[in-house]
């Protein structure tokens, strides 16, 4: 066996491990995997700290703008270009923080959705993020999208 075929075999190995032990963890455990990222996530942008926020994007992951702005961003690289505009403060322009988290029972896929928030603390919109537990064992996300709130009916 040569040594990249070696290479190899351990990489899908650890692989296959961590989607293993997520697969036999308890599924709230699982839950509260993904919210801790997805909390993680936004604390990284709160924080000011973009680097911080890139490394919870996947390589392959792709961004849906909200209403009006259906461009996606594909891949990482794409993403976070997009996305340092918003860092460019002193303070966050928007913060979220998941309300709901659901995860598949394989361990592998999580889904956040919760309210945005302007800096004045009024719900702007919701976003909506599928998580992906990736091969060295941390989750990040594949895909997210963000959706306004209509305002209220007059």
């Amino acid at each position: 066996m040569d040594r990249r075929t070696m290479i190899s075999m351990c990489a899908g190995g650890v692989a296959w491990s961590a989607r293993a032990d997520a697969a036999g963890q308890a599924p709230q455990a699982i839950q509260s995997a993904v919210r801790d990222a997805e909390r993680g996530f936004a604390a990284a942008m709160a924080r000011r700290d973009f680097e911080g926020f890139a490394a919870f994007i996947s390589d392959e992951a792709v961004f849906l703008g909200s209403e009006g702005n259906f461009q996606p961003l594909r891949g990482k690289r794409a993403i976070v270009d997009a996305w340092k505009r918003y860092f460019d403060g002193a303070t966050a322009p928007f913060a979220w923080e998941p309300d709901l988290v659901e995860v598949l029972e394989s361990g592998t896929l999580g889904l956040t959705t919760g309210p945005v928030r302007s800096p004045k603390g009024e719900i702007t919109g919701r976003f909506h993020s599928i998580w992906r537990l990736e091969r060295d064992g941390r989750w990040r996300v594949v895909f997210d999208r963000g959706s306004d709130i209509c305002p209220p009916a007059r």
